[in-house]
């Protein structure tokens, strides 16, 4: 990818009610806005902003409420308010329409909930390792969803994410951000890890599939965090194939940041000859929407 000038990442602060908000902002064109993790910040995942940017987009990049330097929300922590201070931080920027949201982890939550709220505002919607499909494990009995999870078996599962030699490097991102996080809003992390494991936004992401919405899924093969079962449900919901990313964790995005900038890339692509595929009726829509860059 070639760099272009305004490809450069900048941060900013606003503000929302008079709480401040922290993001990040790359590049000119069609804006791009990812949603972080949990217990991460948009500074996790710098290295890949300005490669999407550089391709013709505008990347914008939030800490969400209670995460690295935007102040918390008041009262209730729930997916419907977090949809709101994502629409209204859209509205001061002057986003308001042809909007990619591209959600990471806990923020592909956040993201679905934000384009049930307002569809009509997005070009597509990038789920990647996302949470929101509820199952943790299917059998003939039955499906067992993320909320019966113990919390000792995320805890086993995390550390299993750093033992890949290319990303320890990653660790001492990732261990920044939540140290951060936890010691200057614990309640943000607590609120948001109770939202991840009962998240379900199967029901969601069917309507948006069903009216049109583009719906891209990506998952890593080798995520401890967000095991399979919940990529599938999610799928299934969606209608889309997905896509299963060869040898890659949960924070794969982050340990090859070239590598998710050419996804993502390859997905406005796609995003934007089907919008244009839409606009001509002489010319005929594919029917897979779902499925971009590498597929298992």
């Amino acid at each position: 990818m070639a760099a272009r000038p305004d490809a450069g990442l900048r941060w900013h602060r606003t503000t929302l009610a008079g709480r401040t908000v922290a993001y990040g902002d790359a590049g000119d064109g069609p804006a791009v806005v990812f949603l972080h993790g949990w217990g991460l910040t948009a500074r996790s995942y710098a290295q890949a902003f300005p490669l999407i940017a550089a391709t013709g987009s505008r990347v914008i990049a939030p800490a969400l409420p209670g995460f690295g330097r935007s102040d918390p929300l008041e009262g209730e922590y729930t997916f419907p308010r977090l949809a709101a201070w994502v629409l209204e931080l859209l509205d001061t920027l002057d986003l308001r329409e042809g909007v990619t949201l591209v959600g990471h982890s806990f923020g592909g939550a956040v993201a679905t909930a934000t384009a049930w709220e307002e569809p009509e505002r997005l070009r597509a919607l990038v789920l990647v390792n996302s949470v929101g499909g509820s199952v943790w494990k299917s059998s003939r009995d039955g499906e067992r969803t993320l909320a019966d999870r113990p919390i000792w078996d995320w805890g086993l599962r995390m550390p299993g994410e750093f033992r890949r030699r290319d990303y320890r490097r990653v660790l001492p991102v990732v261990v920044r951000d939540l140290v951060g996080n936890a010691l200057t809003n614990p309640g943000a992390m607590r609120r948001a890890a109770d939202l991840a494991r009962t998240a379900d936004l199967r029901e969601e992401l069917a309507t948006l599939a069903a009216n049109g919405l583009p719906v891209s899924i990506l998952w890593g093969s080798e995520d401890q965090v967000v095991p399979e079962a919940t990529f599938l449900a999610m799928c299934d919901a969606a209608g889309a194939p997905g896509d299963i990313i060869p040898e890659a964790g949960h924070s794969w995005l982050i340990a090859d940041p070239a590598g998710f900038g050419e996804l993502v890339t390859n997905s406005l692509a796609v995003q934007r000859t089907l919008a244009e595929r839409t606009i001509d009726p002489d010319v005929e829509r594919p029917t897979d929407q779902g499925s971009v860059g590498r597929s298992a």
